[in-house]
């Protein structure tokens, strides 16, 4: 139990690459072919993924489901009035009475997951009624097929969240782990989601931001999307106020026109870096961000991760030219060296065979072992 802030979750804290490495352990379990005749397999212990609201706890299954290609069904409790929601309705067949299950529940044999989002949030009666699908993974009128896992997600007990506690017997049937939000999974993600740049440049700027009484991650995303198709932020600014407050709450809206006002959401983009035919004007431009009142550090290292992480994106066919300039960005002598270090460790280290060819390059040898 991790009481915090008035708020009680289960299990270690992780980031969600964390969470992904975990459940992607499970369903490895899960999906495997058994040799065990069915009766004596043993049934995969559901997941319940604890956090707090928007910061991606469904969009991380869902995201995994369509990686593997597995069946995907959702259920959502806290939309279930009665107990013929969860279970299925009754109907006379002769002189028996069974119930027909409902359309939601899963037929076929997996691998598939079956999601059951905001558990905590469904009326005490139907938290009674999962409990004989989280131990044996059927009900009155169906069966979990072979092959599927069972993935809960809740919102923290205690604060100021309207949940339905659970009580030992339903805890101990599952297993815990409670998500957070961290910076570089969330850039990884939304670099190869696709966000909106200048989005992805102000959550890197302004990381403490993420969290207000009406910002979360999921609501900035809903922000930045609604940015696709506008060009000159600065010349549509009351209309970027009006979609930031519709979304965000007034600080959080404020500092990103402050951002826009400022220019800074016209940091150098990765594409321009690596593609850049003439490198000697990339750096001057750099120059001229980072060399202010204040050295600006911060501007860097925003532009530090975001070249990390669109190198790494799957849809990036890297070529002479952009390893070139990889490795004319890591030895720009007046970039700060611990900047240079973390990120060409990170680059080494990629799935990408392309960045790991780095590590040859006597350049960024010398820089891996000052």
């Amino acid at each position: 139990m991790n009481p915090s802030f008035d708020y009680i979750t289960y299990g270690a804290e992780a980031t969600s690459r964390e969470v992904t490495q975990l459940l992607r352990h499970l369903l490895d379990r899960a999906f495997a072919p058994s040799q065990l005749p069915t009766a004596n397999r043993p049934l995969p212990s559901p997941l319940c993924i604890w956090g707090r609201h928007g910061i991606g706890k469904t969009e991380l299954v869902e995201e995994i489901a369509r990686e593997l290609g597995c069946r995907l069904a959702y259920l959502s409790p806290a939309q279930f009035e009665e107990m013929g929601d969860l279970v299925g309705m009754p109907q006379i067949a002769g002189e028996a009475t069974r119930f027909v299950p409902p359309d939601w529940a899963p037929r076929e044999d997996g691998p598939g997951i079956l999601l059951i989002d905001d558990v905590n949030r469904a009326d005490d009666r139907i938290l009674r009624g999962l409990m004989p699908l989280l131990q044996r993974h059927e009900l009155v009128s169906w069966k979990l097929p072979p092959r599927w896992q069972i993935v809960l997600t809740a919102n923290p007990d205690g604060g100021d969240y309207s949940v339905t506690p659970l009580d030992d017997s339903l805890i101990t049937r599952m297993l815990h782990v409670t998500m957070s939000w961290d910076l570089p999974s969330w850039a990884a993600w939304a670099e190869r989601t696709g966000i909106d740049a200048r989005g992805i440049q102000f959550v890197l700027t302004y990381p403490e931001l993420v969290s207000g009484e009406r910002t979360t991650p999921r609501t900035l995303v809903q922000f930045f999307r609604q940015l696709e198709g506008l060009g000159d932020l600065k010349r549509e600014l009351g209309l970027v106020k009006m979609l930031a407050e519709a979304s965000l709450d007034r600080e959080t809206a404020a500092a990103f026109l402050s951002f826009v006002q400022r220019q800074l959401h016209q940091l150098i983009l990765p594409e321009e870096i690596l593609q850049a035919p003439d490198f000697a004007a990339v750096e001057n431009r750099l120059k001229k961000l980072y060399e202010q009142e204040t050295q600006r550090v911060d501007l860097l290292s925003v532009i530090c991760t975001r070249l990390i992480h669109y190198a790494q994106r799957p849809d990036i066919q890297l070529n002479s030219l952009h390893l070139e300039n990889l490795e004319r960005f890591l030895t720009i002598e007046w970039i700060p060296g611990d900047l240079r270090f973390a990120m060409a460790q990170e680059l080494v280290q990629s799935d990408a065979a392309a960045l790991r060819q780095l590590i040859g390059r006597p350049a960024i040898g010398k820089l891996l072992l000052q």
